[in-house]
């Protein structure tokens, strides 16, 4: 049990007020006090306050221990740290009677409880989490933005368990059926999970314009770009402008950028696809590409108009292997020898696609002095290591040559194996590359 939980309980059962006990916008404190007063009843019962009004209970429950001695003669009525620890309780006796207790409190009084109310919504009891659930069902229409935001981490937090997934349906039509101000309150909360459903839940109620929410596909959440792009790319049509467009194609996140992409389609603007044919990204190559052909282009032309033409974009020799034939390895194998590394890369990694690897032809590669090359070399060759001449990777494993490509050696080593690959690995175990030495370690252990 952690010590600040186990702390925060102590002061609890002392009379501290709730909202002084723990940080009550961290879900994990809500679960972790839950817990701990369940094991503070167990290793000091009596610093626990008896719950004299915990009588009078409406369910038959399957043992027959009875409550302790209740005395009556100091009965009163439960201040909040009283009717939080109950909550808690180890008894489930108990815990159904404070919910009573709590669906009988005004609503300012509840609303600091909610967040135990939604555990209880879990719990292993049916008596105890059925009462939860109508109480939390009766308090979320009017809780109010602040109590959402606080409660809203601890349903997304329990939702996991056995018996969770209920709160979280009554949160979730909360927010969907809510004023606008409890949504608008989620969407900015601190809790990823919180903001995350919110969003989903914004795109739902076209909560915002498009326009804003191509902006909010920016946020460095990668769950809430692809919520807020299509989001954003629902509201487009013939009529939207750059204002929309120009967000998510000009966006550094290659999912919103696919979709700024697909959205041209819809748009009616497929001709500034074609930029986006050697974007940097696969999805939005493939994106470009179906823009194209819906409007009748074919692509393949394109790509090898790229490749031919004056300055290659790194991009567009594996473009072209994604949606060209057999025929274009002729091509890309002559953009093996181009000057630019980036282009030599995707053109190894093109032949690998069309399945147009020459192992003799490749082999060379693995001296490339660009390490990009190298990794596509070796990519490109795994497949066919019983044909790769063993010696030669070998003598590529000297000092004389440069990292990457000793390294991109020994990976082909590996992957061919060999009666002699425990003596390449114990001879490289001192080396004074960190990698060979790591590999070589692990490979030896295996």
């Amino acid at each position: 049990m952690d010590d600040t939980h186990t702390a925060a309980a102590t002061r609890l059962a002392g009379g501290t007020p709730l909202a002084s006990t723990i940080d009550t916008s961290d879900a994990a404190a809500w679960t972790g006090l839950d817990l701990a007063v369940r094991e503070l009843a167990r290793t000091h019962p009596s610093t626990l306050p008896t719950h004299a009004w915990a009588t009078g209970r409406r369910f038959r429950w399957p043992w027959d221990a009875p409550l302790p001695r209740l005395d009556l003669s100091r009965r009163r009525e439960p201040d909040g740290p009283e009717l939080a620890l109950a909550l808690c309780h180890p008894d489930g006796r108990i815990r159904e009677a404070a919910l009573r207790r709590a669906a009988g409190l005004p609503a300012p009084d509840l609303r600091p409880l909610l967040p135990l109310v939604a555990i209880r919504c879990a719990d292993w009891a049916e008596p105890v989490r059925e009462p939860a659930r109508d109480l939390l069902r009766a308090a979320l229409p009017g809780a109010g933005p602040d109590a959402i935001a606080v409660l809203a981490p601890v349903v997304l937090r329990v939702a996991g368990r056995r018996h969770g997934e209920a709160a979280r349906n009554l949160l979730e039509a909360a927010l969907r059926e809510g004023p606008a101000p409890v949504l608008e309150t989620a969407l900015v909360r601190d809790d990823r999970a919180t903001r995350r459903l919110a969003h989903r839940i914004a795109v739902e109620r076209r909560h915002f314009s498009p326009e804003r929410f191509a902006a909010a596909a920016a946020d460095p959440d990668v769950v809430i770009q692809d919520i807020c792009a299509d989001g954003a790319v629902a509201g487009v049509g013939p009529e939207t402008g750059d204002e929309v467009l120009l967000p998510l194609l000009r966006s550094p996140h290659s999912r919103v950028r696919a979709a700024g992409v697909t959205a041209l389609r819809r748009a009616g603007r497929p001709g500034e696809a074609e930029a986006f044919l050697t974007d940097r990204s696969s999805m939005v190559r493939a994106c470009a590409r179906y823009v194209l052909r819906q409007y009748g282009t074919d692509p393949a032309p394109l790509y090898r108009a790229l490749c031919t033409g004056g300055p290659v974009p790194p991009a567009a020799p594996l473009g072209l292997a994604e949606c060209g034939a057999r025929e274009d390895a002729a091509l890309l194998w002559g953009l093996t020898e181009h000057p630019h590394p980036g282009v030599r890369a995707r053109a190894v990694a093109g032949l690998r696609v069309l399945d147009a690897v020459d192992v003799a032809r490749l082999m060379p590669l693995l001296d490339d002095p660009a390490p990009g090359v190298v990794r596509e070399a070796v990519a490109a060759l795994t497949p066919y290591t019983e044909r790769l001449p063993v010696a030669e990777l070998r003598a590529r494993l000297g000092t004389e040559h440069p990292r990457h490509v000793r390294v991109g050696a020994f990976r082909l080593l590996v992957a061919h194996g060999g009666p002699d690959l425990r003596e390449v690995a114990w001879s490289l175990v001192d080396d004074a590359e960190p990698k060979l030495r790591a590999n070589s370690w692990a490979m030896l252990r295996s």
